[in-house]
């Protein structure tokens, strides 16, 4: 994915309350391309895998919990700078504060439930990307 590519999965929170359509109209307004999506739920051992670096933490458990609530939005999306401007557009982790206009800030409910995942690094994009998508799969 090498610096144009980035991940992204919205979360059961935003996709049970019906903003699937106004995130990604986000993104694409923000010059993304989406390059590979899918609509999918995760079974608690995909969910135990994909967050497995977070397994010691105190909430890994909640986390696994709460991914497996519900339907996700995976997506690999590419523009420049990828990873970068993706974690600029989704703002802070804690909605509360996220800078106003940024997707945490419009459709998060908490910390805990922050509507969206987007990768941290260009290799993190490339292993979140691996994990939900083949090759085949992108465009």
């Amino acid at each position: 994915m090498a610096g144009n590519r980035t991940f992204t999965m919205i979360k059961p929170d935003a996709v049970e309350k019906n903003y699937i359509g106004a995130i990604l109209e986000k993104i694409n307004a923000a010059g993304f391309r989406i390059v590979a999506m899918k609509y999918t739920k995760l079974t608690q051992e995909q969910a135990g895998a994909f967050y497995a670096v977070h397994k010691e933490r105190p909430f890994y458990g909640e986390l696994v919990e709460y991914m497996t609530s519900g339907p996700i939005v995976a997506a690999i999306l590419e523009k420049d700078n990828a990873v970068a401007d993706f974690r600029k557009l989704i703002g802070a982790t804690n909605p509360e504060e996220a800078e106003e206009g940024t997707i945490r800030k419009l459709y998060a409910e908490s910390i805990a439930a922050n509507a969206i995942h987007g990768s941290d690094s260009d290799e993190n994009a490339e292993i979140e990307g691996n994990f939900f998508f083949s090759q085949i799969e992108r465009f």
